[in-house]
């Protein structure tokens, strides 16, 4: 057993020295310097501004809804580098949708970065710039990271619907970047860090040039990023697929390895009960062609597939910014802005597990390599060719549009007209899946050459072109027909293409401004319109389209659509400055949509903001919301995946061990299936009984979309408060419930669902989604698609303490403490009554895990020239299935799904930040600082939750250090 190493480098020896002198340099002045500055986030010149989820400027940033605001010095004050790591480090965000430890994922979303507000989903949060939309590819999923962190101005999240506003998909709520505006200057950064391991090395370059003058403004921000990857064989946890200390050491590794093995050959004693005899090697070094060298497979001949996998996957980035206004006039403006930007990510796996009897490719009896003399099925692992997958996508952005004001009747209205659109094109190139055609070719008759060659065809009969392949000589075996000769490799594996492109198109019109007065001052109101087109095409290369790779099947996903649409808000002061109504105000707003494919919808919003005393505000609010379906949703192709989960009827893992109906179910053929076994064990690759649990399939199964979708619809809730004691300068606290309600999901079916759905939930109709053989009872087959049923409802609170203080003698300190805690997150997965519900609270699967509580503290230290901040990052604890009796510490665990359901529980989490600032006398920055400082470890997860790991995918993997200069000009 291996154990993280550890690699003192020059980066990482550098930055712990300046670690430890900044800690001996900021305890200085704490203790001989005073005071001086204002302190951060002192008040400035009152200006109306339009926060996100309202479009009615208004000169207090308070609103009826609760909404987060990360500035640009909170930007810089950390050593997260992205927008979507910013954002995932927010206790209101759920797991990673697809984490950098996917490296399992495939299809159109690896590579990109989404966010996940409350974990009900990524589609289900909608991502704007500057208050439009970020385009999406066709499973409307928006990459955050396409916006260069440089030309960040501050993020703003709606924690709650905002479809009124906005339309589709803000139902958990809205992100908002702001960009960088009348910006003059200049300012240059690089960053460069790694992990104490000496690996994971991360490089950020930027640049942003800006000017500014009555006539307008012209600002431009270029960036790259360079990402290197990490393997997991370097870390501990990801270094076996059952991670370290497990009760079966080789629990999880796979049977089809880079030994060759002959299927079902008589090398060792017939099974009695599955009547087949044993995988079959050849032993090490010995003449494959002799069947007297081979002797059953063992444990030890297996293949650990962590080995050759990337645990955190390689990215570049280069981004391009620019901004421009020109006042044409003191009531009108011009105003534009463009975003390009270069996305590459590189993933790799271990190579394709091949299993002739999956493709009708067996070992020829003609075969010079076949000791048999006979047609033959074996499995041999592409070790030689591990496969990776280079992702690319390009985006360009642009929008343009004119603005202005106007006076009429004594009040001031605001309007703009504009244009957006944005290209998203993708490449991706895949290798390390066999070529089908060519792998029945070099798997055909093969003969000696006079030459001393081995051909394929006859003698005589030569097949021009074609390269033979004996697939029981072993990785690192040399011989003829070796895999790792690269003409084999070029003949077997050739590079496959997919490709792909969306296009989104957006005309706006808004106005806004106030009306009239009311008691408690001037009605506000905001109008516009809204023309959307959304276009999208995913093609999958043809070989994959055809059958003829090893790769995952597919098909093309093609389609489009269009939406209008029409909203108004109304702002409306009720009562200010009475005893116990300090300030009253209501907001309403309502948007109409009209989709060309199918129908239309409105959607309303209700907002009440009171301040029944100067320090106490209470607000909440009343959304409707809906997710129309996706391009990918209506038109996607089939696609197909060799999934994992846990058999039902396994009677020393499934459900059918201690729940007696599940068990009865299994034995009596319910739902139309084949009687299973009372001692069924599932079988895994090249079914192997298996070990680890969820298991994969030895099978591919096929899912696809449903152009008969219809949106969800959703509800959406908030109350809560903020006190601001005017006898405590600089505090508030918060707190806020928020509740939200969906119907009529678009639900992506899966294979665990649909068979605890038929066996635990006891409904036949689920069981005609699969097949089992009659003769082992393994699923060979499974389609699972789209619908529209059952809900999905969650609820919780968020609490929040701000505290801003000077101190004489040591400075100014910003304290920050934010809490999620989540009540509940209940999933019905369809109409059924008899169906139960599913509870997700602190439970960990292969999706994810929905926190109970979550909690950051942060606290910012400034003192004239330098500075430091520290983060306490907090995640409560986990709750999974179990995959053996021994790791199960909750053995009574009664599950109100699937009934009596021992569990494994592991504690809470928490990691450490730190951060060192120097200012320079020459406008320069120093920043020095260790993210999980600590060097924490998270606790091994068996059910691999948003990962390809026994660890979850949203942790850190390691002490990451990272210097940082900053220079302005």
């Amino acid at each position: 057993m291996q154990f993280r190493k550890k690699v003192d480098n020059k980066l990482t020896v550098a930055v712990r020295v300046a670690l430890s002198v900044g800690t001996f340099v900021v305890a200085a002045p704490v203790l001989a310097q005073d005071a001086t500055g204002p302190i951060p986030g002192e008040a400035k010149k009152l200006e109306a501004v339009t926060v996100t989820g309202s479009r009615i400027p208004r000169v207090d940033v308070e609103t009826a809804q609760p909404v987060i605001m990360i500035d640009r010095k909170q930007l810089e004050n950390q050593g997260f580098t992205s927008v979507a790591d910013v954002l995932q480090n927010l206790t209101e965000v759920g797991s990673p949708p697809i984490s950098r430890a996917n490296a399992l994922s495939s299809g159109e979303n690896v590579g990109g970065y989404y966010v996940d507000l409350r974990n009900i989903g990524p589609n289900r949060t909608l991502v704007l710039v500057n208050g439009k939309r970020l385009g999406a590819n066709t499973t409307g999923l928006q990459d955050l990271n396409q916006i260069p962190m440089s030309a960040i101005e501050r993020i703003e999240v709606l924690k709650d619907g905002g479809s009124s506003i906005y339309g589709s998909d803000a139902i958990a709520g809205v992100v908002n970047v702001i960009t960088r505006s009348n910006y003059t200057g200049a300012e240059a950064n690089a960053y460069v860090g790694e992990y104490d391991q000496g690996d994971g090395k991360k490089q950020i370059y930027d640049f942003t040039l800006g000017t500014a003058n009555d006539r307008g403004s012209l600002m431009m921000s270029a960036q790259y990023v360079k990402e290197d990857p990490v393997w997991a064989k370097d870390r501990e946890f990801s270094e076996y697929p059952s991670g370290p200390n497990h009760p079966q050491p080789t629990a999880g590794w796979s049977a089809v390895s880079q030994y060759g093995a002959l299927v079902n050959a008589p090398c060792g004693p017939l099974n009695a009960s599955t009547k087949k005899y044993p995988n079959c090697v050849p032993t090490p070094g010995s003449d494959t062609r002799n069947f007297a060298n081979y002797r059953p497979q063992t444990t030890d001949q297996y293949a650990n597939s962590n080995q050759q996998m990337m645990l955190q996957t390689g990215s570049q980035r280069t981004s391009l910014f620019v901004a421009g206004k020109y006042n044409l006039d003191e009531n009108i403006a011009f105003k534009t802005d463009f975003l390009y930007n270069k996305r590459k990510t590189e993933q790799q796996i271990a190579g394709y597990p091949y299993q002739s009897s999956s493709f009708g490719t067996p070992l020829d009896a003609g075969s010079y390599f076949n000791p048999l003399g006979k047609t033959a099925n074996f499995t041999r692992r592409g070790w030689e060719m591990p496969r990776t997958t280079d992702s690319e996508l390009e985006t360009y952005r642009w929008t343009a549009g004119f603005e202005g004001y106007f006076d009429l009747g004594g009040h001031t209205f605001n309007w703009d007209v504009g244009a957006m659109t944005n290209r998203n094109n993708m490449l991706k190139i895949g290798h390390g899946d066999f070529n089908l055609v060519n792998a029945g070719s070099a798997l055909g008759p093969s003969f000696l050459g006079s030459d001393g060659k081995v051909h394929c065809g006859t003698n005589g009969k030569a097949i021009a072109g074609c390269v033979p392949w004996n697939p029981l000589l072993a990785y690192g075996q040399a011989g003829a027909g070796s895999l790792s000769d690269p003409a084999l490799q070029k003949f077997l594996f050739p590079e496959y293409h997919d490709t792909g492109r969306t296009t989104t198109v957006d005309y706006t019109a808004n106005i806004a401004g106030t009306w009239f007065s009311l008691p408690g001052g001037d009605l506000g109101i905001a109008a516009g319109v809204e023309h959307r087109e959304e276009e999208g095409r995913f093609v999958p290369d043809a070989f994959n389209q055809a059958g003829l790779s090893s790769g995952l099947a597919a098909t093309t996903t093609s389609g489009k659509y269009r939406v209008n649409e029409a909203y108004l808000e109304l702002d409306a002061p009720l009562l200010r400055d009475m005893t116990m109504a300090r300030e009253l105000s209501v907001n309403v707003a309502t948007r109409y949509s009209d989709y060309n494919n199918f129908g239309s919808t409105t959607n309303s919003k209700f907002g009440l903001k009171w301040k029944p005393i100067d320090d106490l505000l209470v607000r909440g609010s009343w959304a409707q919301g809906f997710r129309a379906p996706t391009i990918s949703d209506l038109y996607g192709g089939v696609g197909g995946s060799f999934e994992s989960y846990i058999d039902p009827c396994d009677a020393t893992r499934g459900s059918a061990k201690g729940n007696p109906a599940v068990a009865a179910r299994c034995g009596s053929g319910f739902g139309g299936q084949p009687t299973v076994a009372a001692n069924f064990h599932q079988l895994g690759q090249a079914l192997v009984p298996c070990t680890t649990y969820p298991c994969q399939s030895n099978y591919q199964f096929t899912n696809g979309s449903n152009p008969n979708l219809t949106p969800e619809t959703a509800t959406t809730r908030t109350l809560g408060m903020i006190y601001s004691p005017h006898y405590i300068e600089g505090f508030d606290v918060s707190l806020d419930w928020y509740r939200i309600d969906i119907k009529n999901l678009i639900s992506a079916d899966t294979v665990q669902n649909i068979l605890d759905d038929c066996y635990s939930g006891g409904i036949a109709s689920r069981c005609t989604s699969f097949q089992r053989d009659p003769s082992t009872g393994a699923i060979t087959n499974m389609y699972y698609g789209l619908t529209n049923k059952g809900w999905e409802k969650t609820a919780g609170y968020d609490f929040g303490v701000n505290y801003r203080f000077s101190l004489e003698s040591i400075g100014q300190f910003v304290a920050r403490w934010n809490t999620t805690y989540v009540d509940y997150l209940n999933i019905k997965a369809d109409d059924n009554p008899s169906t139960k519900v599913q509870p997700f609270v602190g439970v960990a699967n292969s999706a994810g895990v929905t926190f109970r509580t979550r909690s950051n503290v942060t606290l910012d230290w400034s003192k004239g020239i330098f500075g430091a901040t520290w983060t306490v990052r907090y995640y409560s604890g986990m709750t999974e299935k179990c995959s053996f009796t021994t790791e199960c510490n909750e053995p009574n665990h009664v599950d109100p799904f699937n009934g009596a359901s021992p569990m494994r529980h592991v504690g809470s989490t928490t990691f450490n930040d730190v951060q060192f600032r120097w200012t320079l006398p020459w406008k320069g920055i120093i920043s020095v600082g260790a993210n999980n400082v600590f060097d924490k470890q998270g606790p091994i997860m068996y059910t691999k939750p948003a990962s390809s790991f026994v660890y979850y995918g949203g942790f850190d993997i390691g002490r990451f250090y990272y210097l940082k200069y900053s220079q302005r000009f």
